[in-house]
Order: structure tokens, then C-alpha cells, then sequence
């Protein structure tokens, strides 16, 4: 089938789909029968990683590295060791255009840290600070507490005393939506605590479950508002304390936080490839997080997603699969502190995303997969899902379709490359999301076999089909 027979079968797709009908006729032929044409070499990687001389490896290399390096808070020397194994892994296996591509990022510490509930009772109260929080003085603050359950409830609570916040520790007691939403009390709460005189603020912990677990995450400061600490507590912590101040107890909290933040560190974006045999210079990329928290070991969010995206390479490479695109391998930096290394890579690399065809990214947990999730126009959509077909023997045939998917892919969906993210039975991700309990336990092998599998076999299948994927 020829390149013109392409750009027609896609120009055929995409009218009818911007006409509602399903996708049919001529064009969609040609493509649903190259696409089947790939059915044995799916089958060929998914027997190797699910069943075969692959089996459990993912897993097993996941677990040496967040065993041999735990958590990886980006600024550290942690991290920089981490990423240094993986390069130096990388060439081992015989990948190809292995590099670390320089990264200026924030480097903040918690240090010291604790919480002591003085009155009505004494008793500690686990928090983790959230990243950026300035520190308290050495020797703590004392102050009564103040509860709200929404931004709504602190304005009116303002509103018939203006008094009410000033001199308090502010808590926030915000029922959990979904993370998108909720998150944003973690993002703003510094800000309204400064705002109405509070001395410190704790949020309960963005998360529909815990074991009196705080997750911590970053926060924000506003110009022209006095900053405040901040730190996350339990959602057992914060419903405790709500309840005290109903019953009209006086609540006492004594907050010591030693939290600094330093100057910017030198961290690098991985990136390592298997070369596309007659169109090199088109790409499509597969990411993942390399950086996580400072708590726990990282090996949900996002170990298993960059291990994912690292082994997909290490799959195709073992199995002797070079694609006609180059399939381009990067393990970002920084993502937790805010998309950090991505925002450098698509800062440096601004003149080459008219050759990026697909970009995928894996940071949502790798339980059991069920498809992908895409932000991309209906005729690449048609086409994930004629891919996804081929996937039915791990059964992760499903397509979801939204405007963004993905973490630090986002950056790229805006610039109108069509993306997807890994679709995954991820209900549990939110109960270890950046809290202690983001350990290897949380992993299953089988899962992860299942992920790389579908991981690799995609990526393949986009980079070798003979018309890039059409964009938005």
C-alpha cells in the first residue's frame, strides 16, 4: 500500500467521523487491514513479556531499583544516582542514543518535622510538609485551630468575624471529589490561610483512603500574601479534629516544621531509543516519571510507568523489532515539582515537534491495564482503537477519549500532537499517591508484564505504520 492510498484512507476516515458516521468505506478498509497485518508481532510480545523468557522481569527490575535507591525527590543526589544507573543500565542492553539531557530544578528539604496536638488531649499528629512550604521558627508555633470544610465555609466564617482566622492554625477538612478537584486545596490553601491571618495551615490529605496516612504534594505562594507553613495530615486526623471543634473544644496544635528550599540543582531528562530503519527522524515518544516524593519508595507513581516505558525499549530491542519511526525512550525529570523536565525538553527540542507522531506516557499506576486513554482527533482515535483490537489477549481492548491525558504529555497535547496515556484498573492509585505507603508492595508482576506488553506493542505498531498518525 503506497503512501498516496494512505493519505487518502485517512482523508476518508476522518470525513466520515466529522460527519457522525461510523468509520466505514474504502479508506478505513485499507487501514483496518494494514493495522491486522501486525497481529502475529503482537502476538510475538506478548508471549515473550506475558508468558515467556520475559516474564516478571519489569517487576524484578523495579524492584532492585526502588529497593537500591527508594524515593527520588528531584534535587537531590538521590535521583542523580538513580538516573546515572539507568543511563549506564541502558548502554549495557545495547539501546541506542543514550544521553542525560541537562535539567535546572527546584531542591527543597523538609528536614525535622512534627505536629502535637496539645489540647483537648495530647497526642502526635502525622504530617508530611508540602513541597515549597516555608519552615516554621526552630522552636515551632503554638496556636488554636480553626476547621473549615471548603474555601466557601473560610469565606464565611470571614465574613461575620474577621477575626476568626487571625493568630489560628487553619485546617482544612475538604471531602474528597476526585483528585482534579480536590487538589486544589492543597494548591491554594497556603494562600487563603495567609490571606484571612492565619499562622500555619494543615489540609487533609488528597486521597478517598488511608491509614492515617498524610500524602504529601506541592503547594503554592502568592505574590502580596504572607506565607505561611503548610503540611498535609491524615484524613483520620483532620475528621478528629473537626469533631472536637463541634463538640466546642478548644484545640491546641504545636506545628514544628524545618523545611528549606535551596537553590536550583542540575537534574537530567533520560532519554534512550531504538532507531527507526527508513524514518529515523520521526519519533514517537513513551515517558514516564524517573523523580517521585521524598516519602515512600516511588515505585507507583511513577516507577512502574517510567520501568514500563524503559523496558518497552529493552522488549523490542530482544525480540529484533526496529520500526520505520524511531521510537524515542525518555524518563522525565522533575515532574512532581511541575512538569519540569518536560517543559525544558519541549523548550529545547521546539523545532523538532512537527516529527513527533505520537506521544504516550504512562503515570496514572501500572495495575492491571484495560486500553488507553487518548486527546487526539477522531481519525487518530479510529486508529488507536483498530491497534487496541489486536490487544484483546491481555484484554486491554478499551479507548477512552478526553482533551488531555497524561502528566507532563500534557505540554505536548497543546501543541496539537495527538497522545495517550496508559488506561489502567487504578481505583487503589489515590490510597498511595505520594504518601508512605508508595512501595513495592503496592505492584504486581503479572500487571506489570501486562503493561510493558501493551506498552511496547503499541509504541511499535504507531512508529512502523506507513502514514504518521493525523493530528488535531
Amino acid at each position: 500500500m503506497n503512501s498516496e492510498i494512505c493519505r487518502t484512507s485517512f482523508f476518508l476516515l476522518t470525513v466520515a467521523l466529522s460527519g457522525g458516521e461510523s468509520a466505514a468505506g474504502l479508506g478505513s478498509d485499507f487501514l483496518r487491514a494494514e493495522i491486522q497485518t501486525y497481529a502475529p508481532i503482537v502476538q510475538k510480545i506478548f508471549k515473550y513479556v506475558v508468558d515467556g523468557g520475559y516474564k516478571n522481569v519489569t517487576y524484578d527490575s523495579l524492584a532492585d531499583f526502588t529497593d537500591r535507591f527508594g524515593s527520588r525527590l528531584a534535587g537531590t543526589r538521590n535521583l542523580e544516582d538513580s538516573i546515572d544507573f539507568i543511563l549506564e543500565k541502558s548502554e549495557e542492553l545495547g539501546l541506542e542514543n543514550v544521553r542525560g539531557e541537562d535539567v535546572q530544578v527546584p531542591h527543597w528539604e523538609r528536614g525535622f518535622e512534627a505536629a502535637y496536638l496539645l489540647s483537648p488531649r495530647k497526642t502526635e499528629i502525622k504530617i508530611l510538609g508540602l513541597g515549597h512550604s516555608i519552615g516554621t521558627p526552630p522552636e515551632g508555633l503554638t496556636a488554636d485551630v480553626v476547621v473549615v470544610d471548603s474555601f466557601e465555609e473560610l469565606e464565611r466564617l470571614n465574613s461575620t468575624n474577621t477575626d476568626a482566622i487571625k493568630g489560628k492554625i487553619l485546617v482544612f477538612n475538604e471531602a474528597y471529589v476526585w483528585y482534579g478537584v480536590t487538589v486544589e486545596y492543597r494548591g491554594r490553601a497556603a494562600v487563603e490561610a495567609g490571606k484571612y491571618g492565619a499562622v500555619a495551615t494543615l489540609v487533609r490529605s488528597v486521597a478517598p483512603f488511608s491509614i492515617n496516612s498524610p500524602h504529601t504534594g506541592s503547594m503554592n505562594y502568592a505574590e502580596n500574601v504572607t506565607k505561611v507553613p503548610v503540611a498535609c495530615i491524615s484524613i483520620e486526623a483532620a475528621e478528629m479534629l473537626r469533631r472536637m471543634v463541634d463538640r466546642g473544644s478548644q484545640v491546641t496544635i504545636k506545628l514544628i516544621m524545618n523545611a528549606k528550599e535551596y537553590g536550583p540543582e542540575t537534574s537530567r531528562n533520560v532519554i534512550a531509543e531504538i532507531g527507526g530503519f527508513s524514518k529515523p527522524l520521526e519519533q514517537v515518544i513513551i515517558s514516564g516519571h524517573i523523580d517521585s516524593w521524598d516519602v515512600g519508595q516511588g515505585a507507583m507513581d511513577d516507577g512502574g510507568g517510567a520501568f514500563i516505558s524503559w523496558h518497552s525499549l529493552i522488549v523490542l530491542k530482544n525480540l529484533g523489532l526496529r520500526p520505520r519511526r524511531t521510537i524515542r525512550g525518555i524518563l522525565w525529570t522533575a515532574e512532581e515539582w511541575g512538569y519540569v523536565g518536560a517543559k525544558e525538553y519541549l523548550n529545547r527540542h521546539r523545532s523538532d515537534l512537527e516529527k513527533i507522531n505520537f506521544v504516550m506516557e504512562s503515570d496514572g499506576g501500572t495495575f492491571t491495564p484495560l486500553g488507553l486513554e487518548v486527546a487526539a482527533s477522531d481519525a487518530a482515535a479510529t486508529i488507536i482503537q483498530e491497534i487496541l483490537n489486536l490487544m484483546g489477549y491481555i484484554n486491554a481492548t478499551q479507548i477512552k477519549r478526553y482533551k488531555s491525558v497524561g502528566s507532563d504529555i500534557e505540554l505536548f497535547i497543546n501543541e496539537g500532537i495527538p497522545a495517550a496515556s496508559l488506561l489502567n484498573d487504578n481505583e487503589r492509585y489515590f490510597w498511595f499517591h505520594h504518601s508512605e505507603g508508595d512501595m513495592m508492595t503496592v505492584q504486581n508482576p503479572q500487571d506489570m508484564d501486562k503493561c510493558t506488553a501493551l506498552w511496547a506493542a503499541v509504541a511499535y505498531v504507531i512508529a512502523d505504520l506507513k502514514d504518521p498518525m493525523p493530528r488535531r
